[in-house]
């Protein structure tokens, strides 16, 4: 894949766009009618709080003891629905069902919380592995890792604490900044752009100092390694403005990824055990405000920065499409992506695709029992954020009345 230039031409302004996320028939155009029932199905499932509380932790434990049969479930219910396959190669069909309708993906090894250093070495080994793959594949234009699929968790929060590392940990924290090194390395010779994803608060300024190492290293002609920013920790809009500074002071462009975040529960509850100040943002609105003026301020900063706008919310979305055009900026402008995660929100990427935007879904892998960290934070975003799992049932119901009437009205015939 080639490098891309760090500019793109700016498009002439005219009247603010809007983009309809209401077009279902380009949001499901990917998938069949036994589909689109089957996510139903799931969506109604997990906007049920006790079923989400209860029976998601409950698989997961049936998973690690071998219960027979829970495998298989899993793999065909909320697996299907968020993951593109368990290898690589399994990932290929959802790969080009997005790529048909200008949706690109990013390919994600959802393994996290290894323990092992055989561990470690093998999730380094896979994710160079996607990086290889996706620099040969016209629909991927980003690679993703974990740290803590690359070190041991109680090894970041150790650093992340500030306490001293004993002899042999200090060999083991230069072993998982090779691993980082080399990933990013292989990035850079591939020409990909490579995000280092978010994780908890308390150890993430670890992995903010290991984004921007490689940043130092690799970010000099474009923004190729992006830390991730997560908008609802009330330190995330001032640690970005710092960040730049710092970049700026170096000679390296910033790649940013704003996210809102996926720990909350997580985080609320270990600060009042621990009673220190809750990092999350005292509500949606105060988080909805940083998110979007981040977004402004990597907008105003384009000349040395990357942006990629993580993002399920239709305002915010909304809003960036405005800002682009506001600033003669083109919708496929390379330094700007939307993106949402694989099984989710298509009413917005496919919208968006459709309009010319760079739109890139988390398309995550993996074994079933090792991305159950991941497939239990997206039951529990379905179930805690705001009508999102209401608004995907929404959605699919009205799809499929559409292709009902459509087909009741006969070839030719239109419902709108």
């Amino acid at each position: 894949m080639s490098a891309l230039a760090p500019s793109a031409p700016e498009h002439p302004v005219g009247p603010p766009p809007t983009v309809s996320f209401d077009n279902t028939a380009i949001a499901f155009a990917t998938k069949g009618d036994a589909q689109m029932r089957k996510a139903h199905l799931l969506f109604s499932s997990l906007s049920q709080p006790w079923l989400v509380r209860f029976g998601i932790p409950l698989s997961a434990w049936a998973l690690r003891v071998g219960l027979p049969g829970v495998r298989l479930a899993v793999r065909h219910t909320v697996f299907e629905q968020f993951c593109g396959g368990e290898s690589i190669e399994q990932c290929d069909a959802a790969v080009e069902a997005l790529g048909r309708f200008g949706v690109q993906s990013i390919l994600d090894y959802s393994v996290e919380g290894e323990k092992s250093e055989e561990g470690f070495e093998a999730t380094a080994r896979e994710t160079i592995a996607t990086i290889d793959w996706a620099a040969t594949h016209p629909h991927i234009p980003f690679s993703v890792f974990k740290v803590t699929g690359l070190a041991r968790f109680g090894l970041l929060e150790k650093l992340g604490a500030g306490e001293k590392l004993s002899t042999d940990e200090q060999a083991e924290w230069e072993r998982v900044r090779e691993r980082v090194l080399r990933i990013c390395q292989r990035a850079h010779e591939r020409g990909m752009r490579i995000f280092l994803d978010g994780e908890e608060t308390w150890i993430q300024d670890v992995i903010d100092g290991l984004g921007e190492e490689m940043m130092l290293r690799f970010n000099r002609e474009r923004a190729l390694v992006y830390n991730t920013y997560q908008m609802y920790r009330k330190a995330s809009l001032g640690n970005l403005r710092a960040a730049l500074e710092r970049a700026n002071a170096k000679g390296y462009f910033l790649g940013a990824k704003l996210v809102r975040g996926a720990y909350m529960e997580k985080e609320r509850l270990r600060a009042k055990e621990r009673d220190y100040e809750d990092p999350i943002q005292p509500d949606k609105a105060a988080t909805d405000a940083d998110y979007d003026s981040a977004v402004r301020f990597c907008l105003d900063h384009l000349d040395r920065m990357g942006l990629c706008a993580g993002t399920h919310n239709e305002t915010s979305c909304q809003q960036l499409v405005r800002e682009l055009a506001r600033r003669g900026l083109a919708p496929n402008d390379p330094r700007v992506f939307f993106s949402q995660l694989y099984g989710m929100s298509d009413n917005i990427s496919f919208n968006l695709a459709k309009a010319g935007y760079n739109v890139a879904k988390y398309l995550p892998y993996g074994p079933v029992r090792s991305v159950m960290p991941y497939l239990i934070r997206r039951a529990q975003e379905n179930s805690a954020i705001a009508g999102q799992g209401g608004r995907e049932v929404r959605l699919i119901r009205n799809e499929l009345q559409r292709r009902k009437q459509t087909r009741a009205l006969g070839p030719g015939q239109s419902t709108s």
